[in-house]
């Protein structure tokens, strides 16, 4: 069963009402000394949760997949520290880089 939410424009008075969808809607304030007629509100409805695939990629997850997840993130989260330090080894490899390139070039020439 829903509740409602009412409001009296006469006395100002706000509430709510647990009630049926079939029951009739209130007319009356229920403030004392207040004759006013009420309004009901238009409710914000219910919540709901969505559930299998197709939604969220955190949601409703595994304790399995939490846990390879922590595993898959941990050696990431190493690797950028790693390659941050060695500057001066880095420089040296890219002219290695560009020699073996030429290289791969010819094998495919001369194979085909």
């Amino acid at each position: 069963m829903p509740t409602y939410d009412y409001a009296c424009p006469a006395c100002g008075h706000e509430f709510e009402v647990f009630q049926s969808m079939n029951d009739k809607r209130l007319t009356k304030c229920p403030q004392s000394g207040c004759k006013g007629k009420v309004v009901r509100k238009i409710g914000v409805g219910a919540g709901f949760v969505f559930k299998g695939s197709g939604f969220y990629i955190t949601d409703y997850r595994s304790e399995g997949y939490k846990t390879a997840a922590k595993q898959d993130s941990a050696p990431a989260a190493a690797a950028p520290a790693a390659a941050a330090a060695p500057a001066a080894p880095a420089a040296a490899a890219a002219p290695a880089a560009k020699e073996s390139k030429p290289a791969k070039g010819k094998g495919k020439a001369g194979g085909g």
